[in-house]
């Protein structure tokens, strides 16, 4: 791996009986990079998202994360469960939430990772016990605070705006204390103005947390606005990454959207 590179994806394949999901795929992200996967319907972008977080276990290549260490470390050896302790979290095309607890009971369910004491322990509230939910609560006012939310954060996450959902399961996944989130079409079911928030609120989460980004979206302006660089595939091949300005004018991209035509 460079020095500046966080994670690189080599010569990545997948398969679903003899259906070929992802095609000797590779590309790499840069540190604090927001980094877009794009490509059109059936490409392959939700499977290369699962074989980063080992939801799904590759057939071919290597997966390298430079983690909250700084160790590079091949993603392929980690059991799914750990891969969260390495600084790499994840949300979902479909919130995961769990309606009937607040909304800070909801992203304390993130942190559960740095809890260093056990269930015993809770169960009789000792010192250390206490110690760590005190520390998480505070971090988790804090992040709250950070996404606006802190005036509803005890209120059920039921019957909540859609946009407020989406927001609840960022501040989750900023509780892991994440090196890298993987954003799975943050911006699906938003309004423009929900939309356009969103966009700026993960570059403020880029710059204040120093996290690297990588997103899956189909609202390309969305994509075109927020991503400093973007990888395109198609039927799970790699075709081009770049900026957004040079992925509008690639015409294997053109191809692969429009049939040559040029998108706006």
């Amino acid at each position: 791996m460079n020095k500046n590179t966080i994670l690189e994806v080599k010569n990545l394949s997948m398969y679903f009986g003899g259906l070929k999901a992802v095609d000797d795929l590779s590309f790499e992200v840069f540190e604090k990079e927001i980094v877009g996967l794009i490509g059109p319907n059936g490409a392959g972008k939700t499977t290369v998202f699962n074989c980063i977080t080992q939801f799904y276990k590759e057939d071919k290549g290597e997966i390298w994360f430079k983690n909250k260490d700084d160790e590079e470390i091949n993603l392929n050896d980690i059991k799914v469960t750990k891969v969260i302790n390495h600084g790499l979290v994840r949300t979902f095309q479909n919130i995961e939430l769990v309606p009937d607890l607040s909304i800070i009971d909801n992203i304390l369910i993130g942190a559960h990772n740095q809890f260093k004491s056990g269930i015993l322990e809770h169960i009789l509230t000792l010192p250390r016990a206490r110690r760590e939910e005190k520390e998480l609560r505070e971090k988790a006012h804090h992040v709250l605070e950070f996404l606006k939310l802190h005036y509803i954060k005890d209120m059920y996450v039921a019957g909540q705006p859609y946009g407020v959902l989406k927001k609840i399961e960022i501040a989750r996944a900023l509780m892991a204390n994440p090196k890298m989130i993987i954003l799975d079409e943050p911006a699906a079911g938003l309004n423009d103005v929900e939309t356009d928030e969103l966009a700026g609120l993960i570059r403020h989460i880029r710059d204040e947390f120093d996290i690297t980004v990588i997103l899956v979206e189909h609202d390309m302006g969305f994509v075109m606005d927020v991503c400093d660089r973007i990888c395109a595939i198609s039927f799970g091949k790699f075709l081009a990454m770049d900026t957004a300005e040079e992925i509008i004018k690639n015409k294997a991209v053109q191809e692969a959207y429009l049939g040559g035509d040029d998108f706006e």
